[in-house]
């Protein structure tokens, strides 16, 4: 007899076909979905009012998902409140964000799931990290915004953290020289969200700051970038030029579904991993677009247990660019985040900073 399968929050990130990921993340997500409808009256009151949730999903097309802006209006969780451990906020630069609850083992998954993505790029080392950003952002570890999350998150791949940024987002250069003179000749972590590393690249000098070996890790929104006309290719030029560093990597997630982490690899496509996945839908009449057809993001993950996050719609637009042929060489779908809806709310991590602020 077959062994039944693992759970994809088992499997290596990045080892998974087509072929052997999507019957075995159908099957997950659809217990998930059960899960949520026997533990949560307000999702299951969603589900029976949509003609799509009266079946049984045959595809991940068929999957029922929620729009990603219910978290602002409701709270939907699937545990109760005595067993809540902590509560994720959204970033938004207006309105109210999305509040996401986690029980201990949620989190617990959310951790592993997360080292295990991490340390396919990084290694298993834990190196000396460098944090774009100031300490006050993390004060508070019951309730955090999407930028402590963030750096609490990826804290744990790193060592003697060390802050580049004052409170009020100017250069800490105490910290930074210390760093640079203690680490430079090695490897190191850098991880901050992509407006504020840019900020913190205008406010440098070159040859300040020279980190030739060091890994940069970023994710937010590129809103404001894109206002000042920074891409991709020049952002990476930028780091290059001032700060020596070669390697980078954005990635792609969002507070509401824990567990969806896109990293992205050397030829610039993000990737999706064996816990996760994403769809693209026409917003005309919400059918699966084509591979190269551009439209809204749908992403999917196993690993949302204490509140029905699995399946989310989102605001963002995308494209899938392939599945299985990746030059880099990794199997999976991988896909590009075109950007955000029109009239869709401002909400990335790194651009809620204030424009007084920067």
């Amino acid at each position: 007899m077959q062994a039944p399968w693992q759970p994809l929050t088992d499997e290596p990130p990045y080892g998974l076909t087509a072929q052997q990921k999507t019957p075995r993340l159908l099957a997950e997500l659809i217990a998930l979905n059960g899960h949520h409808q026997t533990h949560c009256a307000l999702y299951q009151r969603l589900q029976q009012a949509l003609p799509l949730c009266q079946q049984q999903p045959g595809s991940l097309a068929e999957l029922p998902y929620l729009s990603v802006r219910l978290f602002k209006q409701f709270t939907l969780q699937s545990v109760p409140d005595n067993q809540v451990f902590k509560t994720l906020y959204s970033s938004g630069t207006t309105g109210q964000p999305s509040r996401i609850v986690l029980d201990k083992d949620a989190a617990a998954l959310q951790s592993k799931v997360l080292v295990r993505i991490m340390q396919h790029w990084l290694g298993k080392d834990r190196l000396p990290m460098l944090i774009i950003d100031h300490p006050g952002v993390v004060k508070d570890r019951n309730s955090f915004s999407a930028r402590g999350a963030g750096i609490q998150g990826l804290a744990f791949m790193g060592r003697n953290h060390c802050y580049a940024l004052n409170e009020d987002l100017s250069v800490n250069t105490e910290a930074l020289t210390e760093f640079c003179q203690r680490y430079s000749e090695g490897p190191v972590l850098i991880f901050g969200f992509t407006f504020m590393v840019w900020q913190w690249l205008s406010q440098l000098a070159a040859g300040q700051v020279q980190l030739p070996q060091a890994i940069l890790l970023h994710s937010g929104g590129w809103k404001k970038l894109q206002a000042q006309a920074v891409g991709n290719a020049e952002f990476k030029a930028k780091l290059a030029q001032v700060a020596a560093i070669q390697r980078v990597h954005n990635f792609y997630g969002m507070v509401e579904q824990i567990g969806a982490v896109f990293v992205e690899c050397e030829q610039g496509h993000l990737h999706c991993p064996a816990s996760a996945d994403v769809l693209v839908r026409n917003p005309q009449n919400w059918q699966l677009c084509a591979h190269g057809e551009p439209g809204v993001l749908q992403l999917l993950s196993t690993l949302p247990r204490s509140y029905p996050g699995h399946s989310l719609l989102t605001e963002d637009r995308g494209v899938i660019i392939g599945e299985d042929n990746c030059p880099c060489g990794r199997p999976g779908k991988y896909f590009q985040v075109l950007g955000r809806l029109a009239l869709a709310e401002a909400r990335g991590c790194s651009d809620t900073v204030t424009a007084q602020a920067v």
